[in-house]
Formats: C-alpha cells, sequence, structure tokens
C-alpha cells in the first residue's frame, strides 16, 4: 500500500515539474545548442519539446492510473514483468539521479568565473570545464543542502520548491528581456552561412546532445511525486503538460535573445568556435549590464540547487519503487512513519550522487549521460500504456489519453531518432548503461528461486534486440551522427522510423499479466473507489 502523504496540490505539483526542468538546462543549453546548429538552434527546442510531449502524454495517463511514489519505474514491470520493468528502471534512476551531481557542478562552474576581486579564490573551482578538488568539496556541500532540504518533511520540499521555482522563472524572462532590448543583432540570424550554417542534421543533432534532452527531463517529476497528489487525477495531466509548456516558451525566448546578444566580432571563425564560460553572465557584463550579471550570478545557484533539490525528492521516491518491486532490500522501502520520506532511500541516492560527482566531474560529460540513460527509459512508457489497454482495459483511468493509438507510437519513433540523433559513439554506450545492473536483477531472481523469470524473461526480449538493433544502426549510419556512412543520410533516420514502429507493436504485443498485474490492479481500484467516495460527499454537501 502506499504510504505517503498526500499533500501536494496541482500548483505544487507544477512547480515541481518546472522545478525540475528550469535547472542548469537553460544557464548552458542555449550556448551548446548554439555551437552545434547556429540560430536554427531555435527549432531544435520546438523539436525536443514535441518528442518530450508526446511521450509525457502517455506518462500523463499512466500516473493517474497508479498515483504512487516512483510511478516511472513501476509502469514497465506492470505491463511486461519484472525484467523489463528492471532495465527500465535502472536507466531511469541513473538518468535522474546523476542529474543531481550535475547541477551542483553547474553551480560551481558559474560560481567559478566571478568577476569581483574578493572572489578570485573562486577562480580555481573549475580547470579546463572539470571541477578542482576545491570544486568538488563546494559541489558536494551543495549536495547535502539538497539533501536536507527534503530530509524532514514533504510540506518542506514543497513550500522550499515552489518559492524556489517562482524566483526562476523570474530571472530567465528578465535576462531575455534585457538581452533582446539592449544587445540585439538582428544580423546574427543570417551571417555566417545562413540559418543552418551546419547543416540541418545538426539541428537534430543539438535535440539531442546540447542538453534540450536533459533540460526537459523534469517531466517526470509530478508523476514520480504521484503518491503525494490530492487529486491525482486533475493535477498530474495539468502539471506534466503546463510544465512542459511554459518552459518551452522560457528556452526558445532565451535561445532567441542568446543569439541576438552575442558581439558579431565573436562569430568570424562561426558558432562552433563560440565559448564561454558562464554563458548568459559573461553576455550580460560584455553589455556592461552588471546588474543583470549579479541576478544570473544568483540565478546560477538557485536555478540547478531547485532542481536539485527536486530530484533529490524524486530519486528517494524511485528507490522506495524499485524497493517495491523486489529489486532492493526491505530498508529503502520504509517511509519515516512522522515526516512521510523514505529516509534509507534518500541516504542510498547521496551515495550514489557523490560517486557520480567524483567519477564525472565535468557539466557536459554527466549531460550527456544523462540524455542516454533518459531517452532509454522514456521509449517504455508508450509501451506500456498500450500494453496496458490490451490486457488491463477493465482498469479505471481519471485521465484518458485521446488518440493513445497514433500518440503512443509516435513518441516511441521520436525517442528512437533521437537517441540515434545523440551520434556514435555515445549511443553505444546504452549497452553498457543496461549491463551494469543486470548483476544486481539477477541476484534477486536467485533469491527468488528464479520463480516467473522464464515468462518475464521472454516478455522482454523485444527490448533487448531493440537496443542491439539501434547500437548497430549507430554505427553503421550516417557520418552526420557519427556512424561509418554505410547507411546513408535520410535513409538513416527512415529505417530507424519503420523498425521502431516494428518494436513498438512487438512490444506491445509482448505484454503479460503476471501477479504485478493484480498489484496494479488492487492500487487503481483503490483510487476508483476514493473517487466515488469523494464524488458522493460532494454531492452530500451540495444537498
Amino acid at each position: 500500500m502506499n504510504n505517503m502523504q498526500r499533500k501536494m496540490g496541482t500548483f505544487a505539483l507544477t512547480m515541481t515539474g518546472l522545478g525540475s526542468i528550469i535547472g542548469s538546462g537553460w544557464l548552458f543549453g542555449a550556448w551548446k545548442a548554439a555551437q552545434i546548429a547556429g540560430p536554427a538552434a531555435i527549432f531544435s527546442w520546438i523539436i525536443g519539446m514535441a518528442v518530450i510531449l508526446l511521450i509525457a502524454l502517455s506518462y500523463a495517463e499512466l500516473g493517474t492510473m497508479f498515483p504512487e511514489a516512483g510511478g516511472m519505474v513501476k509502469y514497465p514491470q506492470y505491463s511486461h514483468g519484472s525484467f523489463v520493468g528492471f532495465l527500465a528502471a535502472w536507466a531511469n534512476w541513473i538518468a535522474i539521479a546523476s542529474t543531481i551531481p550535475v547541477e551542483a557542478i553547474a553551480s560551481v562552474q558559474y560560481m567559478s568565473t566571478w568577476p569581483w576581486e574578493w572572489a578570485n579564490w573562486t577562480h580555481s573551482l573549475v580547470k579546463n570545464n572539470v571541477l578542482t578538488f576545491k570544486g568538488l568539496l563546494i559541489a558536494s556541500m551543495l549536495l547535502l543542502v539538497y539533501f536536507f532540504l527534503n530530509y524532514w518533511t514533504v510540506n518542506l520540499f514543497a513550500k522550499a520548491n515552489s518559492s524556489i521555482t517562482v524566483f526562476k522563472l523570474i530571472i530567465p524572462g528578465i535576462a531575455a528581456g534585457a538581452l533582446l532590448f539592449a544587445g540585439f543583432h538582428g544580423e546574427n540570424f543570417t551571417s555566417t552561412n545562413g540559418v543552418a550554417p551546419y547543416g540541418w542534421a545538426s539541428v537534430l543533432t543539438a535535440v539531442a546532445t546540447s542538453g534540450i534532452v536533459f533540460a526537459f527531463n523534469g517531466f517526470q517529476s509530478p508523476v514520480n511525486m504521484a503518491g503525494e497528489a490530492k487529486t491525482p487525477n486533475r493535477s498530474i495531466p495539468i502539471a506534466v503538460i503546463g510544465s512542459i509548456l511554459i518552459a518551452t516558451v522560457i528556452y526558445v525566448l532565451l535561445q532567441i535573445a542568446f543569439i541576438g546578444a552575442v558581439d558579431p566580432f565573436l562569430l568570424v571563425k562561426g558558432w562552433s568556435h563560440l565559448n564561454f564560460n558562464s554563458p548568459f553572465a559573461d553576455l550580460a557584463i560584455a553589455l556592461a549590464f552588471n546588474w543583470l550579471a549579479i541576478l544570473l550570478y544568483a540565478d546560477a545557484f538557485v536555478s540547478p540547487s531547485g532542481t536539485g533539490t527536486t530530484y533529490t525528492a524524486t530519486t528517494a521516491r524511485m528507490i522506495y519503487g524499485m524497493q517495491k518491486n523486489g529489486y532492493l532490500p526491505p530498508v529503502f522501502g520504509t517511509v519515516h512513519p512522522v515526516y512521510g520520506v523514505p529516509r534509507a532511500a534518500m541516504f542510498l541516492n547521496l551515495g550514489i550522487c557523490f560517486l557520480f560527482l567524483f567519477l564525472f566531474r565535468g557539466w557536459g560529460v554527466l549531460a550527456e549521460i544523462i540524455s542516454v540513460a533518459t531517452l532509454i527509459s522514456y521509449i517504455m512508457g508508450p509501451v506500456a500504456l498500450m500494453t496496458l489497454r490490451r490486457t488491463a482495459e477493465h482498469f479505471h483511468r481519471p485521465f484518458y489519453l485521446k488518440g493513445a493509438s497514433f500518440i503512443a507510437p509516435c513518441g516511441f519513433i521520436f525517442a528512437s531518432l533521437t537517441l540515434y540523433w545523440a551520434r556514435w559513439p555515445l549511443t553505444g554506450e546504452v549497452l553498457f548503461i543496461m549491463i551494469i545492473g543486470l548483476p544486481l536483477y539477477f541476484y534477486y531472481q536467485a533469491k527468488n528461486n528464479w520463480r516467473g523469470f522464464k515468462q518475464q524473461f521472454f516478455s522482454g526480449i523485444w527490448l533487448i534486440v531493440y537496443l542491439l538493433c539501434m547500437i548497430l544502426i549507430s554505427y553503421l549510419g550516417s557520418e552526420k551522427f557519427g556512424g561509418r556512412n554505410m547507411i546513408p543520410y535520410g535513409w538513416d533516420m527512415l529505417l530507424i522510423a519503420c523498425l521502431s514502429l516494428m518494436f513498438y507493436f512487438w512490444g506491445v504485443r509482448s505484454g503479460i499479466k503476471t501477479g504485478y498485474t493484480q498489484e496494479a490492479e488492487q492500487i487503481n481500484r483503490s483510487i476508483a473507489d476514493k473517487e466515488k467516495e469523494a464524488k458522493t460527499s460532494d454531492v452530500s454537501k451540495a444537498m
């Protein structure tokens, strides 16, 4: 049963989504996207939004069907059993857990460029875009701040996050407005070989590698916090879709402002040679907007810290969910009886965050790993949705996604394409990410005497074959995406789309009914009963 405290309303959940989405992505994403795609990076953000929205719609229905802690790590298990469930949960957890230290790294990197004389000591925090020992110490302190903001209660987290998110929305708006008003160079959009100086393939690559997928990743947070939602049937769809759309407007405005604010002299060698330590703050200083620079340096702590705080909460719920699925020791499935938070899970994630921080000390490296792992976890949402439409058609669905038979396969195809756009050899790292978690899965299967393993393993064969095919096509694909050019540009994406559609239908047909389906039915039935009670209560009050 779900022991979480349901205290979060629609506004708090929407702020949770925005608090996760608007982190270090806006501080670095516009610069990285412009480096890769030039002015056409604007289209990269719109494409990224479309991809994420198609996927998020599937999770909106699933989140209202099973509003429980760590929901996104449980849906594939309900639809396909433990093998697929574990692979999806492992990829999702890697992606979300590594986001916490990357936000701390982002804050320290901006801090390392403070221009004031009294802050000269900060210049030694980063060297060659990698944290030094001093930088690691400050980043470690930030991780502890994120941890303790969540340690005592869900209410403290919700209140702190809502306040932080309001601030995070104001600062990007001010930055975009100031740069558009005072330092706009319209010729930047057409000079240096036009709108797409590196070709339209670079626009697609920017979606996957510049931090755009990473920047939108926070839509998961309202879903993973569904166990704390007061009215999940109403709050989750609004929070998921609303946070994505609001963030898109902010990101596009920031990208336009960034492109227009760059001094044309810096573009003599092209956009790919554009280099900033703290992009928006550097532009503000160049334009003599010292007040804006101060705001941006402050927000470089607030925005990433808000996301880090949010993800500290959601990753704990994911560990809680993974334990309930039988992948971790019982202690990680316990919730504090007074404060209502899974403290043991929080301590585990804190240790993992420190591991990621010390192994990958640069923002760019971690952002790429996050993007790859995220895309693998995303593909299971559309498949789980349509599988449960077939195997659990009688389940109560507070939010029923219209047009799901079209939206779900489109979401799967676009997620697959985005994974391919990430370029070889980055795409090849997907297999490694999957493999390193499998010993843990097999250990708990052995402890369970391999009960039901054969059926659930064969239910997940399609996912293994899919991953291997994606890696092979990435290796043989167009040189525009880092491949051997044995599959020409254009034909490679057509091949990905066709194969993805085939794997999508294979995945949907591979779904099975297991003991997990019965667990899901109990959760779903309790939601339906609570809705009936609420409606009855409303009718009684009206009479």
